[in-house]
């Protein structure tokens, strides 16, 4: 391996969000994971002895295989590991033990982090790539504030990833009065612990998830909302969100409907999609997709099982943009987001690979 590739640690690593960072980031030519932490049970185990059940199966859910370095990793315990000689550490796991883990490592390490714990702290920013780079300033504050050499800053809600993406060009270009959205949610961003049972979600719609509906509202206008001073100045528009359950294994769909503060043409809103995030794409990270945002003319598209592979699962896919004569300069659209990459652990990465690029990470 390249020795001029930063050493990394994913910390959760036995879980479902822990196992896409270890498949987004085999031979990945920034980072080289060097360490890996779950809980005490798997401490002490090789990584492929961790995932594996008494009947022998290992329970690798990733669609990518196992590497076998990462899986004849030592895991270690994620509660005490001491990260020095790390460049950033990655962070899957419940956000109650994040709470514990993360200030403890950032205190020396930048950590780069799926779970909730710290996403609504004033000095912290939630990044969506290509989205909110300029908030990175806010690493800066949070660093003096706490006293730490490293940082913490978390990605959103895998659901709040494909709202706030879509909303960002019409924020740019039109102003945004309004958001209304009803989330149509993959099984697997319940995870597997404790998850959604299988003969719930069956020939179902779950009506109801547990604090989503509040984190989609929050996250989604403080990511689109304004750098001032040492914080961040919330978007002022509402949103309002509904989110539900359906029986997809993975891929988030969510209808939007947005008041605009000025008229726009169906036309004039697609080209905002298709032209967004040409300077955050022109910076060619590894992970970053050809497109930020996908429209599609058909349609009947999109569809999770059709479209959110789209970019190796990092571009968000529009359809039906259409106008709304219920709102005032209203739109509406169709979007699909995929969960469990541009939505979490890929969208990790590729928000590390660009702080590393700005000198916050190495």
């Amino acid at each position: 391996m390249s020795s001029s590739r930063l050493p990394v640690c994913v910390v959760g690593a036995t879980g479902l969000a822990g196992q896409q960072f270890l498949a987004a980031l085999a031979d990945h030519p920034t980072f080289q994971v060097t360490r890996l932490c779950a809980t005490e049970r798997s401490a002490g185990k090789r990584y492929s002895d961790a995932i594996r059940d008494p009947s022998g199966a290992i329970k690798w859910y990733a669609s990518e295989p196992l590497s076998p370095e990462l899986g004849g990793l030592e895991v270690e315990s994620g509660s005490s590991f001491d990260p020095s000689g790390l460049a950033v550490v990655f962070t899957a796991v419940e956000s109650d033990a994040a709470r514990e883990i993360e200030p403890r490592l950032a205190r020396t390490v930048p950590v780069v982090s799926t779970a909730s714990a710290f996403r609504y702290d004033d000095d912290v920013p939630i990044f969506i790539p290509g989205v909110n780079m300029a908030h990175a300033a806010l690493i800066d504050v949070q660093r003096r504030r706490r006293g730490w050499k490293g940082f913490v800053t978390p990605v959103p809600n895998c659901t709040t990833t494909g709202l706030a993406m879509s909303l960002a060009p019409l924020c740019a270009t039109f102003g945004v009065r309004r958001v209304v959205m009803t989330s149509m949610q993959a099984a697997s961003g319940a995870g597997r612990s404790p998850g959604v049972i299988g003969l719930d979600i069956i020939d179902n719609v779950i009506p109801f998830i547990a604090k989503e509906e509040e984190k989609v509202e929050r996250e989604t206008q403080k990511i689109l909302g304004r750098l001032a001073g040492e914080t961040i100045e919330s978007a002022s528009f509402a949103v309002s969100a509904t989110c539900t359950r359906v029986s997809v294994l993975e891929g988030h769909t969510e209808a939007v409907y947005v008041s605009l503060a000025r008229v726009a043409t169906v036309e004039e809103v697609k080209t905002s999609f298709r032209e967004w995030g040409a300077d955050f794409l022109a910076l060619g990270l590894p992970s970053a997709p050809a497109r930020l945002l996908v429209v599609h003319e058909d349609p009947f598209r999109p569809q999770p099982r059709l479209d959110r592979d789209a970019e190796r699962g990092m571009a968000t896919s529009i359809g039906r943009v259409r106008v709304d004569g219920a709102l005032e300069n209203g739109m509406k659209y169709v979007l699909v987001s995929h969960n469990t990459k541009m939505g979490a652990a890929k969208g990790a990465i590729l928000i590390a690979e660009y702080l590393a690029k700005k000198g916050y990470i190495g």
